[in-house]
């Protein structure tokens, strides 16, 4: 079941949301980033971070570096409660919208087959294997990229 366009928001990664996140990393990942590290993101010219809310609650949020249009996803979560509902998919969505990026570059296990069905459905393709990237457990990282075509000025 999708939740409905309406009820939910996607909106840039804010001082009020940090509680939300933080709670998020606690709750997806075996090694979360730490306050001060998600705090650092609210001033880093480089950050892209989107939080997904529904009513007051942060669900999901993504977290990109950009440099010079190349992008890099440094950490996508959505609340185990709302998986499988469009959140990642939004995230994703309103990220691509932007149009600042030449390409999109992540890491996934190769274990997490949702993660791919969905990353291949948004149009990453694979481009490399880092060895022994995850731990608890050890596990390879797939590099996956997808490139955003831009019009040409005509000239």
């Amino acid at each position: 079941m999708h939740i409905k366009d309406h009820q939910l928001q996607i909106l840039p990664f804010a001082p009020a949301h940090l509680d939300g996140v933080e709670r998020l990393e606690q709750l997806c990942f075996a090694h979360p980033w730490q306050r001060a590290d998600l705090e650092a993101q609210l001033t880093n010219p480089c950050a892209r971070f989107l939080v997904a809310v529904l009513g007051d609650k942060v669900v999901g949020y993504l977290g990109v570096q950009v440099v010079c249009g190349e992008g890099s996803v440094t950490n996508v979560a959505v609340d185990p409660t709302y998986r499988r509902r469009g959140i990642a998919r939004a995230l994703f969505g309103a990220c691509f919208a932007a149009g600042e990026l030449d390409f999109l570059t992540l890491e996934v296990r190769p274990s997490n087959a949702a993660a791919l069905a969905l990353y291949r459905e948004l149009g990453f393709q694979p481009v490399g294997r880092r060895r022994d990237f995850y731990t608890d457990p050890t596990e390879d990282a797939l590099l996956l990229t997808k490139t955003f075509k831009k019009e040409e000025p005509d000239g």
